[in-house]
């Protein structure tokens, strides 16, 4: 019997409100709360407020009762570091429907490989990297015979896929409901039960340039979390300043300034009463997901746009139904940047950077289906959770568009919270309007009072500020 942990369920949403109801409020821990906070899917069995018409959703229970299920591991043939691009070969191909458990790795787990790396084929496999062969060559969307290596570390998120969504075309609307996230044990023998990630304060930190006494560093804090999922908090274990870093190729890396470089803690001075008693509550998310682009080859994984990648938002976890504007054929799905925990800014740099699994399912919303719906001119990715709708706002909605053939650089230097705020403001306003009915006045009130706009991330290129609107708010209203 379905007990509250299986989709296919006729009557999934039932059982898992009687499991939720039915647990004892100490036992409401890390898998039992955060890892399993019921959202958009549930929303929509369960004939919630929703962005999609009640037609629409009955079409995605229809396909899902004939759904496969595919598993992707994290390895290096199934990883592309650094970059999103419509020119890779998808890894799976699957239908509308379908579900996917995909494995995801940190690009940060080499701060500690003894705890992350060491034991895992799959870690091995990427991370590998000495005098004579690396897992993976290409890191970054730069030039093969850049100075660091082929891309150049421009871009440095590890991401799994692309998979591929059959019929998906340029205007269609892809749905991503996230079903399960769970934290990839230690295969260290030394760590069993554990899971651990690293936090890295660097040099592209807002904080940085603003150190008391001018004393610029970077410090690097691995944190431990309860893989069996009975805690919902993480710990820190210690913290080092960074050593620098000499790569197997002879190259040395005063700053981190290169995605994967293995640190040799024989060089590293240990902190290990760093931020004692403090517990850090459980965020479990995807800090990079979205689709491919259409307007370059190879785009750089840190910038977020508007087909999502590093938008950097804590809410995208279990529960949560993302919605992506299809650019390219196929749709070209990929997820990485796993985060174990994060706060509303990411101020120093990173989360709690920490490899995770997940298991999504993928709803294709054909562009003719569309009209009439919330859906209809989707074109930025959006939030969905059981309560709320969460809009993503940029410095630059689309800034390979939007800056021309040297955006990739120029994003960098062009990014404020100003335009991001202008950005968020304008796409609530046309939700509010197109969405729900409300004139222009009525919608500007309502966001004054009602909606809340935070700082979802400073430091990835394209500043962003995203805005929360209440479901609960329009419960009494027929359109």
């Amino acid at each position: 019997m379905c007990l509250g942990d299986d989709p296919t369920c006729a009557a999934f949403a039932e059982h898992r409100l009687r499991y939720r109801r039915d647990m004892q409020p100490e036992r409401r821990a890390f898998l039992k709360s955060g890892f399993v906070a019921s959202g958009g899917a549930a929303a929509l069995a369960a004939g919630g407020l929703s962005l999609v018409s009640p037609a629409v959703a009955e079409a995605g229970r229809t396909s899902a009762a004939h759904a496969a299920h595919h598993h992707l591991p994290a390895t290096a043939e199934t990883v592309h570091w650094g970059y999103f691009s419509k020119t890779l070969k998808p890894r799976i191909e699957i239908a509308s429907g379908d579900y996917v458990t995909i494995e995801t790795l940190t690009h940060h787990a080499n701060d500690d490989a003894e705890r992350m790396v060491t034991g895992d084929p799959g870690a091995e496999s990427v991370f590998l990297w000495t005098k004579d062969k690396k897992g993976v060559a290409r890191r970054g969307a730069g030039p093969e015979d850049a100075k660091l290596g082929p891309g150049g570390g421009l871009g440095v998120h590890i991401c799994t896929g692309p998979v591929a969504i059959g019929g998906a075309e340029p205007g269609d609307v892809l749905e991503v409901r996230i079903l399960d996230v769970a934290p990839r044990p230690s295969a260290n023998p030394k760590f069993k039960g554990s899971t651990f990630g690293s936090n890295a304060a660097a040099w592209w930190g807002y904080h940085y340039n603003d150190m008391l006494e001018g004393k610029k560093r970077e410090i690097v804090t691995i944190y431990e979390v309860d893989a069996g999922g009975e805690r919902d908090w993480a710990k820190a274990v210690y913290s080092f300043p960074w050593p620098g870093v000499t790569d197997p190729d002879g190259v040395l890396h005063s700053i981190i300034d290169y995605p994967g470089l293995p640190v040799d803690h024989t060089k590293t001075k240990r902190t290990y009463d760093v931020l004692k008693g403090i517990r850090v509550p459980i965020r479990p998310h995807f800090g990079t997901m979205g689709l491919a682009p259409a307007e370059a080859d190879m785009v750089n994984s840190i910038p977020p746009s508007y087909t999502g990648g590093n938008i950097d938002n804590w809410r995208i976890g279990k529960g949560a139904t993302m919605y992506y504007p299809v650019a390219v054929p196929g749709a070209l799905f990929s997820v990485g940047d796993p985060h174990a925990s994060q706060g509303d800014s990411e101020l120093c740099g990173t989360a709690i950077e920490c490899s995770l699994t997940g298991t999504f399912q993928f709803i294709l919303h054909k562009k003719a289906a569309l009209a009439g719906t919330p859906l209809e001119a989707l074109d930025f990715p959006m939030i969905e959770t059981r309560d709320e709708w969460v809009l993503s706002g940029f410095s630059y909605p689309n800034y390979l568009r939007d800056l021309g053939p040297e955006a990739q650089s120029a994003i960098f230097q062009k990014s404020s919270l100003d335009l991001a705020m202008r950005d968020a403001f304008r796409k609530m306003r046309s939700f509010l309007m197109h969405a729900k009915g409300l004139t222009e006045d009525e919608a500007i009130s309502l966001m004054s009072i009602a909606v809340d706009f935070g700082i979802t991330q400073v430091v990835d290129g394209n500043w962003g500020v995203h805005a929360i609107v209440k479901k609960a708010i329009f419960s009494e209203r027929t359109a």
